[in-house]
């Protein structure tokens, strides 16, 4: 029991220890953690920009989703969407978060107007699309969703959650090419999706294969120039 105690006590140093030290890093340290080869360093790096990561700082994070170290990459989800909820506007921050407690308390019709008027307010702020679209999945309204998806793109092109997304929607609707080609892409962002995974695997049984060209070396195969 004592060895047990002094386990979870070196454990909760480190974490402390861990965490003093990300706090200390600035901006361009954190990006530079990133790529350095100890997997704590890059831990270290990630979790600060969490907390102070900007937009253009989401797309060096993502590298981080195919880290060799699992606690790396999963701390990089994380931190993505962290950065990506951050319209860098504290009003429209506020709003946001508005809009999150309406939506996790299922007052879905709240959450909607709240996000319209995020993206009125802030039409470059890409995820206040992404949550509007996905109110309008919620609600059945799989057009509108896959406008305000488009809209993420526009802003996001790398945002996974968007993609995956838009593959459900084209599930639904029954558009299972497109449907595979957007589980496709979201796994191709983040390796670690794992519900997009296994739907492009199912998914893939009901696309046809496209059948290959075959050149023709017939001269009656070849396409003849027009005469005048």
């Amino acid at each position: 029991m004592r060895t047990l105690r002094l386990w979870i006590c070196v454990l909760a140093g480190a974490l402390l220890a861990s965490a003093a030290l990300a706090a200390q890093l600035t901006h361009a340290q954190a990006l530079a953690a990133l790529v350095q080869p100890d997997p704590d360093a890059r831990l270290t790096g990630v979790d600060r920009l969490a907390e102070i990561g900007l937009m253009v700082d989401a797309d060096r994070v993502i590298e981080r989703l195919g880290d060799t170290d699992a606690r790396v990459r999963s701390s990089a989800a994380a931190a993505v969407w962290q950065i990506w909820g951050r319209s860098g506007d504290p009003a429209i921050d506020k709003l946001f978060a508005r809009g999150l407690e309406q939506m996790q308390s299922s007052a879905l019709g709240n959450a909607l107007a709240t996000f319209n008027e995020v993206v009125r307010r802030k039409p470059s702020f890409a995820e206040g699309w992404n949550k509007r679209a996905t109110i309008h999945f919620l609600l059945r309204e799989y057009e509108k969703s896959l406008k305000d998806c488009d809209e993420v793109f526009k802003r996001n092109p790398n945002h996974f959650g968007a993609l995956a997304g838009a593959g459900q929607i084209h599930l639904q609707l029954g558009n299972m090419r497109r449907a595979l080609e957007f589980f496709r892409r979201a796994v191709k962002v983040n390796p670690n999706l794992e519900g997009p995974a296994q739907m492009r695997t199912s998914t893939r049984r009901f696309v046809p294969r496209r059948r290959p060209l075959h050149c023709c070396s017939n001269s009656a195969c070849r396409p003849r120039a027009f005469s005048g």
